[in-house]
């Protein structure tokens, strides 16, 4: 798409006109942060950017940006690694304004807009003792996590969040503002849960919530020495485990505090643990973990919920470099721990790699009830090369391609969307796998003329 008629000062004063919110362009001052996203690695220019603040703004700007043929991000939280919330001489729909919650206690349901990050959603739900699934970083956005499926801590027992939405409002391509659900545009609905961005700008999602208030959780830690013994132990036992139980497997190096001076930057692989059931029983699942090897560390106690949603956000603010790569996995071969153990001394102390179980509550919806493929994998795992310095970006970026491509034969294929950087559409076929025919129907029905593109995009069919 080309950029007509954006400089036509006087069309764009009309738009400016009609916003509830902001419309800012290159030369305002608060331009430069509007355009920054959590990736640094990402430095596009927009040439407008529609600061949204309600649902009658994005319709208004979805109908400029089709109306003059601008390239058209959407953007949330901002989290998208590939930077696929912001776009270079284009418009920017900007939904971070938008952070409306409601919660009913009753249904256990929460009605949540576009703009909220998962920070703000577990602090509505937790004054009733509630939680639904989402990721394991609280400054995540609701939209793009739960367009890509979305898996967190809670998903052996309540399965991603897609398998809890409920309904979703949608302002589409052609400026319509529709409601999906079972039983409403069911196709869309369908589509929305796992096919990302490619159908519309969701303005508002109702999530189904749980019983979840004070969970057992925290890292457990072994010398690096012990990966093999340990991710062998973890592949027999994980799987088996009640679905009260998640942890999720990593390599890491140990940064400052608050961690014991004595082990700073050490390598180790570990736990990420989050305990669902009575608290009383956490103590022997634990000492399954220390039985297999000795930890280096432990920290693992009772704490409320969003303690530990949020217990990654000083380490991951935003503005470091990264670049991530992600497969499905089913089982971990005893050739893949061997890879695993070459590439695992991380080259930064933030870049890691996560096995994140996604059985259990999972499992039980087919492979065709949602747009998320892979349904049979156990794990999802993401491989991430992170730092500060601008100047290690090649080399993280080299670390985490090469760890890949050396356990990316062990893997189930395809991944999870929100692991991809742009990969071409091979891998975004790998990744819906026998839904992606059904998607692409979806999308010719719903956006034709393939105007939300900036996505890990699903072209309609013809």
């Amino acid at each position: 798409m080309a950029t007509a008629g954006t400089d036509d000062g006087a069309e764009i004063e009309q738009l400016e006109g009609a916003l509830r919110g902001n419309l800012l362009q290159p030369d305002d001052t608060e331009f430069d942060d509007a355009r920054t996203i959590y990736n640094a690695m990402i430095d596009k220019h927009p040439r407008l950017i529609a600061q949204c603040a309600n649902v009658a703004d994005v319709v208004t700007a979805v109908n400029f940006g089709r109306d003059h043929d601008l390239e058209t991000a959407i953007r949330s939280g901002g989290h998208s690694g590939p930077g696929l919330g912001v776009v270079d001489d284009g418009l920017v729909i900007d939904l971070s304004n938008m952070t409306g919650i409601r919660v009913d206690p009753g249904t256990k349901t929460v009605h949540v807009e576009p703009g909220c990050t998962w920070g703000d959603v577990d602090h509505a739900t937790h004054a009733f003792g509630l939680a639904t699934v989402s990721g394991i970083i609280s400054t995540t956005g609701v939209g793009g996590l739960t367009l890509g499926g979305g898996h967190g801590y809670l998903s052996r027992k309540h399965g991603l969040a897609i398998d809890n939405l409920v309904s979703a409002d949608v302002v589409l391509a052609d400026g319509r503002l529709v409601h999906a659900s079972e039983d409403e545009n069911s196709d869309l609905f369908w589509a929305l849960r796992g096919g990302g961005g490619n159908f519309g700008v969701v303005t508002s999602f109702e999530f189904q919530l749980h019983s979840v208030e004070t969970v057992v959780a925290g890292p457990l830690f072994w010398p690096i020495d012990e990966l093999e013994s340990t991710m062998r132990w973890y592949r027999e036992w994980l799987p088996e485990a009640p679905e009260d139980v998640y942890a999720f497997y990593l390599v890491a190096e140990i940064p400052g505090a608050p961690f014991p001076e004595a082990i700073h930057g050490e390598k180790v692989c570990g736990l990420m643990w989050c305990y669902l059931g009575p608290q009383e029983q956490a103590e022997a699942v634990i000492q399954l973990a220390r039985d297999v090897a000795e930890p280096l560390f432990e920290h693992v106690d009772p704490m409320p919920y969003p303690a530990l949603q949020s217990m990654f956000d000083d380490l991951y603010p935003p503005g470091d470099q990264w670049y991530w790569k992600g497969d499905f996995v089913r089982e971990l071969t005893d050739e893949a721990i061997a890879e695993h153990r070459r590439f695992a001394e991380v080259p930064t102390p933030k870049s890691t790699m996560h096995l994140y179980p996604v059985d259990g509550a999972v499992h039980r919806v087919d492979e065709d009830e949602t747009a998320w493929s892979h349904r049979d994998a156990t794990w999802s795992m993401v491989i991430v090369g992170v730092d500060r310095d601008p100047y290690k970006s090649e080399q993280i970026t080299d670390w985490a391609r090469s760890y890949w491509e050396a356990v990316h034969s062990h893997t189930a294929g395809g991944s999870y969307v929100n692991f991809m950087m742009e990969e071409g559409r091979d891998r975004i076929r790998a990744t819906y796998g026998d839904n992606y025919e059904r998607l692409q129907a979806v999308k010719a029905r719903y956006d034709p003329d393939n105007f939300f593109h900036v996505n890990q995009n699903i072209e309609p069919a013809p």
